[in-house]
């Protein structure tokens, strides 16, 4: 698509009209450069190479004038519209694979699973969802390690998730170190608004840093962090006697997640089942909604360099012209 930045600049073709009518010629006599004088145009004495020759004098001179605003117009090619990549939120999802996220207490299409598949089965959808965000994923155990730093590529945090094993960062829990770790990732890389989504099914059993005390770091850092505790709360095992009901999240320390999510300004979340869970990530997204606005732009390729050049050789012409008397 073609189009002018500056149209404004075509009312400079009618100056040399205002110049022609409102300054007077000047005529010296034996001057060595006759001036053509109006009345030399409307004359039809002399030869046709005259003619000719004052017609040139004249087209040259406006064509070059008619480059010139060309090109103060500055014309511009328009290539096809780009859509950019949304701005949205740096979230890091941290996720739980100690050995207790092998406990069977969940249920997919109605069959029993453990919790690190059902969490593996929800954050695909989670992951779909946030299209504009930079999405980071870390995972902890014993030590916390950071599989896919801030990146815009969803596929590949996807992949790393759905790859995670259990046990693969050791059998305990270390919840303050993967906060400090998110943290840490999230301070190199400054943004407008930063989360982190927590989910383990257990309480800190290892790592140097106090999940309470990350947790402070983080708030100074503007970081909010969303908790999820998971893991239901009755399941029938199988004993000498038949089957005996336990509860299999025992463990877990709902306490610690809330205070690590009141003191970041964010919120805790309690999951015991898949459906739970789902609809747990349904609202963090609600609550951390993506930059849906589409943002376009279309690539430019400056024209004017083309009129200007016009604009020069026709100068040189009018030169010539005039060293040869033809103008």
């Amino acid at each position: 698509m073609f189009e002018f930045q500056f149209p404004w600049a075509f009312l400079f073709l009618v100056l040399p009209f205002i110049a022609r009518y409102l300054l007077p010629a000047r005529v010296q006599e034996d001057a060595a450069l006759k001036v053509p004088d109006l009345n030399d145009w409307n004359s039809t004495s002399g030869s046709t190479q005259d003619n000719t020759a004052s017609g040139i004098g004249w087209v040259v001179p406006a064509l070059a004038w008619l480059a010139l605003v060309f090109a103060l117009a500055r014309p511009v090619w328009l290539g096809e519209p780009i859509r950019l990549p949304a701005e949205g939120r740096d979230l890091m999802l941290a996720v739980d694979i100690s050995g207790s996220m092998d406990t069977a207490d969940m249920e997919l299409n109605n069959r029993p699973v453990n919790r690190l598949e059902i969490v593996k089965h929800v954050l695909n959808d989670f992951i779909n969802q946030r299209e504009g965000d930079r999405l980071g994923l870390i995972l902890f155990g014993s030590n916390a390690y950071l599989q896919a730093p801030l990146t815009f590529d969803r596929e590949t945090v996807r992949t790393f998730m759905n790859e995670a094993a259990l046990g693969l960062a050791g059998k305990q829990t270390a919840i303050g170190d993967a906060i400090t770790l998110a943290a840490k990732r999230m301070r190199e890389n400054p943004s407008d608004s930063q989360v982190i989504v927590l989910l383990t099914d257990g309480e800190n059993t290892a790592g140097k840093v106090d999940p309470v005390r990350a947790a402070e770091l983080a708030s100074e850092l503007g970081i909010k962090i969303y908790t999820i505790g998971l893991g239901a709360e009755s399941m029938q095992v199988p004993s000498f006697f038949g089957s005996r009901t336990i509860n299999p999240s025992r463990e877990l320390n709902e306490g610690e997640l809330q205070s690590i999510a009141d003191l970041t300004s964010a919120r805790f979340f309690r999951a015991r089942n898949t459906e739970e869970l789902s609809q747990i990530y349904d609202l963090i997204d609600e609550l951390e909604p993506t930059e849906r606005e589409n943002k376009t732009y279309r690539p430019e390729s400056g024209l004017f360099q083309w009129p200007l050049l016009a604009a020069l050789l026709l100068g040189w012409v009018q030169l010539v012209l005039v060293r040869r008397g033809l103008s």
